[in-house]
């Protein structure tokens, strides 16, 4: 009966590896899907399309303010050269 004790009671330090491991492992898992839940949120490629868009937008706004600059100096130039004649 004692060798039987003994292989019950390694058996038993055995499931409760056996429990605990489980218990680890859905652990991970679940941190795991949160992990991955996260990174689709903060989707890399949504927000590398969403700067090239501002750089398109700033690249635009850009030659907008270049031409406007180029009315008014040649405004200016109009009304000066009318104002000398």
């Amino acid at each position: 009966m004692n060798h039987f004790n003994r292989l019950v009671s390694e058996q038993m330090v055995t499931m409760e590896k056996l429990l605990y491991l489980q218990a680890e492992l859905e652990r991970c898992q679940q941190i795991e899907d949160e992990l991955q839940t996260l990174q689709h949120a903060t989707d890399l490629e949504s927000i590398q399309t969403d700067i090239q868009l501002m750089k398109n937008e700033l690249k635009e706004t850009q030659l907008i303010f270049e031409k406007q600059t180029e009315e008014v100096i040649n405004s200016y130039r109009e009304t000066n050269l009318a104002s000398t004649l």
